[in-house]
């Protein structure tokens, strides 16, 4: 269990109203925004090589506590600059051509999206949204009628931008593999808040952000690809820190996931970002799961109250993020009331998950993600706000 006090001690913005934004940009715990200030003193007084020089160890570090994390290994870890760019360093480098099939849920986040669809266009492939069930979650008996040898890729977002459901894993994974076809699990929204696995949940590759549930710095990113995985993959954006200039015409790229870094990154944050990992593990994932699931149950408990309030979250499985709308008030208009009030949610759109949007039409929703440094009263509070705004 997680001693609500000690952390809320480490949170100064915790006192600074009610904060729901974790699946955007959470707060940051003391002692991390203390690692990227101090590393960013210290180049100030020697410079930035000597500063990382410094801190080579801790950086190396980085890699193993990022695989106890991720449930892989070291060499199956490669850090940038956001979940995008891991995403897309990954995604990038598939093979590609004619006739080639890629898959997506409808649950897809537009940033992904367009990269399919980009690449789609450009190698003469298509993308097509996989169904989902009544429930809202990826349909795997409609994903197995969709498979082939032609499909080389499946995306699979574990918790959507625009909705609380936990998207079945293992299972899809499995079924993909039976037609040879990579997959990407896209946990943007679910890395700091949810056990993840890349052994144990099967899949070729796992994303992830440093500033949401993890409460990192910004510009930060995680990938971790399997080796099986790496061995199909022809990463396209390479440098010097990829792989090793070894004559006029010739080079070697690295043998690990690094291959998909390069060299420059911010030090002072990725230091952070290292650090909210090991802070998170600290905590105990499996802890702050309860946690969040506590607070969001008791959120949306209390929104299931209120006149005119629609839960728009699915899927028999939930997690930190809850999503609602309230009749006849636009959802900025909802978001800038309890602003007002300094209860911070965010509104999230149809551009950034059409698929979904479309289906279940709807053009937008409140979004509203407690941590677990939020207290129960203040979840009250948050309800008793809502319920004034009709």
């Amino acid at each position: 269990m997680i001693d609500l006090d000690a952390v809320r001690a480490l949170t100064p913005g915790a006192a600074n109203g009610v904060f729901l934004d974790s699946a955007g940009a959470s707060l940051n715990p003391r002692p991390i925004v203390d690692e990227v200030v101090a590393h960013l003193r210290r180049e100030e007084e020697v410079g930035g090589y000597r500063a990382a020089a410094e801190r080579l160890d801790d950086l190396e570090a980085g890699y193993g506590v990022f695989a106890d994390l991720l449930g892989c290994d070291p060499d199956e870890i490669a850090f940038t600059d956001s979940a995008t760019r891991s995403y897309l360093a990954a995604f990038d480098a598939l093979p590609l051509g004619p006739g080639d099939r890629l898959l997506a849920t409808e649950a897809e986040y537009g940033g992904n999206a367009i990269p399919l669809l980009r690449r789609a266009q450009l190698a003469g492939a298509t993308v097509e949204p996989i169904p989902s069930t009544a429930d809202g979650e990826v349909d795997v008996a409609a994903l197995r009628g969709m498979l082939d040898e032609r499909v080389k890729f499946v995306s699979l977002v574990h918790v959507p931008t625009n909705n609380g459901l936990v998207n079945p894993v293992e299972t899809v994974a499995a079924a993909a593999h039976e037609v040879g076809a990579l997959v990407a699990l896209d946990a943007c929204q679910s890395i700091g808040q949810l056990p993840l696995s890349l052994r144990d949940m099967g899949v070729d590759f796992i994303s992830g952000a440093g500033r949401k549930w993890l409460r990192g710095p910004r510009g930060t990113g995680v990938l971790a690809v399997s080796r099986a995985a790496r061995e199909r993959l022809r990463p396209r954006l390479v440098d010097l820190h990829s792989g090793e200039w070894t004559g006029t015409d010739e080079f070697e790229l690295r043998d690990d996931a690094r291959v998909f870094e390069l060299w420059e990154c911010g030090v002072a944050e990725r230091l952070g970002f290292i650090s909210a990992a090991r802070y998170a593990l600290d905590l105990g994932i499996d802890a702050i799961a309860a946690a969040v699931a506590d607070r969001a149950g008791r959120l949306r408990a209390g929104l299931a109250e209120i006149p005119g309030v629609q839960l728009r979250d699915q899927g028999k499985h939930q997690c930190g993020l809850v999503t609602f709308t309230v009749d006849g008030v636009a959802a900025a208009e909802v978001r800038d009331k309890l602003r007002g009030q300094d209860i911070t949610v965010t509104v999230s759109g149809l551009p950034s998950t059409r698929y979904d949007m479309t289906r279940r039409g709807l053009s937008e929703v409140v979004r509203a993600s407690p941590h677990y440094f939020i207290s129960p009263d203040q979840i009250d509070t948050a309800v008793e706000a809502v319920a004034t705004l009709r």
